[in-house]
């Protein structure tokens, strides 16, 4: 196991799987998100559960579920080798060491991060290039449905730099939530039994469906927040499917459907968009993604 297993650079450092498969095939119950797109400074994981990038980059190799290991000797163990133990002491002010700690091994994953390939987008020249051309006709037309009739920027904010497209804070997008029905009641319960501790709570969910799709409720165990999870940002959007926090959309077609239902069902004002409008839609997404390289062909004889 890698974390490249699961973040996948061609899907800008996502997993095109509906959630990820872990060590010894162990399946999750949470999508696994793009770190391309990831906002550096938090929070982090679906329901936020994390707030220091560093403790987030490091949770998953401790994790029974994704890369398994039991304990921070294990990871000292795996990185004994006289390769990362030369490349730590060199990173970390010289000086001999036996073997990286999980805290150097957390700030050196973080700096990879911060640091991973950002490659700009057609909206990204449009945008911060004042390049008119870079946009289609439709894809400005689905930028100002994006900004005003479809309601999108109230969570996907245009801000920062470069535009992160997400306002960090938490929203329910009804997934997941009406597969509980009458269970929740009791799961509420359950979850006021269990530990806050962000990872025992990546434990518990990663091998608990239903208390998955109770979102940050099972960070918090605050009733207002059952069914809420972090914005995405929608950077990427179009290399990153399938979408929602299970993975259960298979297309950017089907999310925008989705969350233009949910965004009239919250807020009581109807959302209705023309084919056209959709359409137009759809195609500023996917400006929001760098060009795909044409494929390379071997000359033929």
């Amino acid at each position: 196991m890698s974390c490249a297993t699961c973040h996948q650079p061609r899907h800008a450092f996502a997993d095109d799987q509906i959630v990820p498969t872990g060590v010894l095939g162990r399946k999750g119950t949470r999508n696994a998100p793009s770190l391309a797109a990831l906002a550096i400074n938090g929070p982090f994981f679906w329901d936020g559960r994390r707030d220091s990038l560093q403790d987030a980059a490091v949770d998953p190799m401790l994790h029974p579920q994704e890369m398994g290991l039991a304990d921070d000797q294990a990871l000292q163990s795996h990185l004994s080798t006289p390769q990362y133990i030369r490349a730590f002491s060199d990173a970390f002010g010289g000086g001999e060491v036996k073997a990286p700690t999980k805290e150097q091994v957390a700030v050196a994953l973080a700096a990879y991060l911060r640091q991973l390939p950002r490659p700009a987008s057609a909206f990204d020249t449009f945008y911060d290039g004042h390049d008119d051309s870079a946009l289609s006709r439709t894809a400005k037309d689905g930028l100002r449905i994006f900004r005003g009739k479809a309601g999108c920027e109230s969570c996907h904010r245009m801000e920062g730099v470069p535009i992160h497209f997400s306002d960090n804070q938490f929203h329910t997008t009804g997934t997941g939530l009406q597969t509980l029905g009458d269970m929740l009641p009791l799961l509420t319960a359950d979850v006021a039994g269990q530990s806050k501790d962000p990872a025992a709570v990546g434990r518990l969910v990663a091998v608990r469906k239903d208390l998955a799709a109770t979102g940050r409720f099972v960070v918090t165990h605050s009733p207002a927040d059952i069914g809420l999870f972090r914005t995405p940002s929608l950077r990427y959007v179009a290399q990153t499917a399938p979408y929602m926090h299970d993975g259960s959309v298979a297309t950017l077609e089907e999310a925008v459907d989705q969350e233009i239902y949910w965004r009239s069902l919250s807020s009581g004002q109807p959302v209705s968009l023309t084919v056209p409008e959709r359409q137009a839609l759809i195609a500023f997404l996917r400006s929001l993604s760098p060009p795909v390289p044409a494929p390379v062909h071997a000359p033929t004889s």
